[in-house]
């Protein structure tokens, strides 16, 4: 068996992909360019954060957590949360890049634009002026209450006898998390990769209700996203993909159960390019002020996130290497 890391040894995976505008959101006019005031001890006030998918998915819940916490911690009031939906995440991208220098404005990401800024053909994260990366998670692999598979020793079995008659839903555009996953684990499993039968969905927001009306057989993503589900009962987790098991989530590890495999994901904050000196310095003070508050260590333990907080230069480090690494995969792939 062979340990898969993000991004590692997926060349087996041609062919595998299947590819499955609409936008909404607030006006930005490019004269409003202030980012946020404040008083000398208040709070920064008129951020804004726009989530490039549907309400309900991974990027919206990190986004209205992280609004939350700043209201709560007192580091900005009122920060409001947009969504603006579309090919996997680069309709918002555009509309980020777009808004050169607007002070403002930040939108919440993650490795699923990354692949579709490649398999769309759009402009790419590198453009913009990065941040914050602020979380981890590992993957999920998940079936709904009335699911014939109790475990994933069950799935996995059922799957390598007709890899082909078994969807599974995933909550990005191929290259992204949801769609590596589910890649990695059959061909950790032993399945040709090119035989799984995967439907891509535009967020995780789209992916739960096929998941609770069976429209795939199971699915990939990240836990924290379907928490309130999980807990209710109505969705199942069968396997995690970290190296630890999920505090709050009663189910192994793939690790645990024999399969050689670890797979994570991660989110954070850019803003558009050509942002002034002061404008990305207090976009990351907020970011920093957010992630030592006691409300934002809290929200990680309740959405089963691991902390991942590096800023400024080093995450825009770390962006240009998971640039790299995807377009590599991707051309691999023939899907770029």
């Amino acid at each position: 068996m062979r340990t898969f890391k993000p991004f590692r040894a997926v060349a087996a995976i041609a062919a595998a992909a299947a590819l499955a505008l609409t936008a909404s959101g607030c006006g930005v006019t490019s004269g409003d360019s202030e980012a946020g005031s404040s008083s000398a001890n208040g709070p920064v006030t008129g951020l804004r954060i726009m989530v490039p998918n549907t309400p309900g998915g991974g990027y919206d819940t990190t986004a209205r957590v992280a609004a939350k916490v700043m209201d709560e911690a007192g580091i900005a009031s009122n920060a409001e949360v947009f969504n603006l939906a579309g090919a996997g995440g680069t309709v918002g991208l555009a509309r980020l890049l777009n808004e050169k220098g607007k002070e403002d404005l930040a939108m919440l990401m993650g490795l699923g634009v990354v692949g579709a800024s490649y398999t769309n053909d759009s402009e790419k994260l590198t453009e913009t002026t990065p941040i914050a990366k602020l979380i981890e998670e590992p993957g999920a692999i998940m079936v709904s209450k009335d699911s014939p598979y109790k475990s994933i020793d069950d799935l996995v079995a059922a799957w390598k006898k007709d890899p082909g008659s078994l969807s599974v839903g995933g909550g990005s555009s191929p290259g992204g998390p949801d769609h590596l996953l589910p890649m990695q684990l059959a061909e950790s499993v032993g399945i040709d990769p090119k035989e799984v039968n995967f439907v891509s969905y535009d967020g995780g927001g789209d992916l739960l209700p096929a998941i609770l009306g069976d429209k795939v057989d199971f699915a990939a993503s990240g836990a924290g996203e379907y928490m309130q589900q999980i807990e209710d009962g109505s969705v199942r987790v069968l396997a995690t993909s970290g190296e630890n098991r999920l505090e709050g989530v009663d189910a192994p590890t793939l690790k645990e159960s024999d399969i050689d495999l670890v797979f994570t994901n991660w989110r954070g904050l850019v803003a558009p390019p050509e942002l002034s000196d002061e404008a990305k310095a207090k976009w990351i003070d907020v970011a920093t002020k957010m992630h030592e508050s006691e409300q934002w260590q809290e929200a990680l333990k309740t959405n089963g996130w691991t902390d991942a907080f590096m800023t400024g230069d080093e995450f825009e480090a770390f962006l240009t290497q998971q640039d790299d690494r995807v377009a590599s995969v991707l051309k691999t792939l023939g899907l770029a």
